[in-house]
């Protein structure tokens, strides 16, 4: 791996970064593993310190900037603003690059493409383009395996190998951007829905959030960027005072804590009422509207009497539930309910008040689905 000089701002300025180091030593060993700052996870005000330390001029970091978002240049020496001794210290103490595409699959219909990412330590994520008419989404991960654990979901299979850096997680939109720019076309919408529960890599995600809607960077506007938890409590409370104005979704998949429990183990950690307390705080300082995930399980969660608990459950809020079927993953033995039985339990919800919507399934055929991202290539 590479080695950082700046121990003192390795701590100050990029925490995730230690994580990660930690995360690489316990596979590689401890000699000659510190890995070197990604710019992509640098706010601009930590990148100048950190020309300032290495006795360059501030107004260099928005140059870096420029180069890497307006020009998509990821290459050091073709920066020809910057001195030849520049060039070489950039080269040599950050990352403009720290995932490695190794992958790719495109769905029959052309709508969906899953990337596969290599990381430092030979660890793997994936994320996922959705292609509409109007929109470009792109589904990111945000760690490497997931503590949730639901159990229809391949993702927790192997529970959680480690954090993802903020950089990591920026990567996997610029590289996608990169791509789509070839076409004309750009990334418009970010939902954070892959790999990982995002409020359990709080300050990575957050920060991400921040620099994902940089008007130098992305450029993705807040209020198009969704970030889903399957019930976090202390993270949704402080995610209310972030001043952040992205979308909440709840993984909320059963309209009881007793079944929630059942089919999503980390449930058990707080109770169906402190999660909906949260999420309505969120909403009340946000002003926001909750999405409700609920992916339905054929004959566990999907009557009539599940769609009236639901309709109860939610009473009087502002909200959309999202039915999404069931995809199916190796292994897992649920079922997909016919298009009747969802029919049936979208229309109770509707007659009680609630709004409904039916995600239409997109990259089953490449397991990039909800639910279907899984850990490739095991522990590296």
């Amino acid at each position: 791996m590479f080695l950082y000089q700046n121990i003192f701002y390795l701590v100050r300025g990029n925490t995730q970064a230690i994580w990660l180091l930690k995360g690489v030593e316990g596979r590689l060993g401890k000699k000659n593993r510190m890995i070197m700052l990604s710019v992509h996870g640098m706010q601009l005000d930590e990148l100048k310190e950190w020309m300032s330390l290495q006795g360059h001029k501030p107004f260099h970091a928005q140059q870096l900037i420029e180069w890497i978002y307006a020009k998509g240049i990821l290459d050091p020496a073709l920066m020809t603003t910057f001195s030849l001794k520049l060039r070489e210290l950039i080269a040599k103490e950050l990352s403009l690059q720290t995932i490695r595409c190794v992958k790719t699959c495109l769905s029959d219909d052309g709508e969906t493409e899953k990337f596969l990412w290599e990381l430092a330590d030979g660890l793997h994520v994936e994320s996922v383009l959705i292609s509409s008419d109007t929109r470009r989404t792109v589904c990111v991960s945000s760690q490497v395996g997931c503590p949730a654990r639901c159990s229809f979901c391949a993702s927790g299979k192997q529970g959680l190998l480690r954090q993802l850096s903020t950089g990591e997680i920026i990567e996997q939109v610029y590289h996608i951007d990169r791509v789509l720019k070839e076409k004309g076309e750009r990334v418009c919408h970010v939902v954070f829905m892959g790999m990982g529960e995002p409020l359990e890599n709080y300050e990575a995600v957050v920060k991400a959030l921040r620099l994902l809607s940089d008007a130098d960077r992305l450029c993705i506007g807040q209020r198009r960027i969704t970030v889903s938890t399957v019930g976090v409590v202390p993270g949704i409370e402080r995610f209310a005072e972030e001043g952040l104005q992205v979308n909440l979704a709840l993984s909320l998949h059963a309209p009881s804590q007793h079944l929630r429990k059942k089919i999503i183990p980390y449930a058990r950690k707080y109770s169906l009422e402190e999660v909906l307390k949260a999420v309505d705080l969120f909403a009340k300082k946000t002003k926001r509207d909750i999405t409700y995930e609920y992916t339905m399980l054929a004959g566990i969660n999907d009557s009539p009497s599940h769609a009236e608990e639901l309709a109860e459950l939610l009473r009087g809020q502002k909200c959309t539930v999202n039915l999404i079927p069931y995809n199916p993953i190796d292994g897992v033995r649920f079922g997909r309910p016919e298009g009747g039985d969802i029919e049936a339990f979208r229309d109770i919800l509707s007659d009680l008040g609630v709004r409904t919507t039916w995600r239409y399934t997109k990259g089953k055929d490449i397991a990039a689905a909800c639910g279907q991202l899984a850990l490739v290539g095991g522990r590296g």
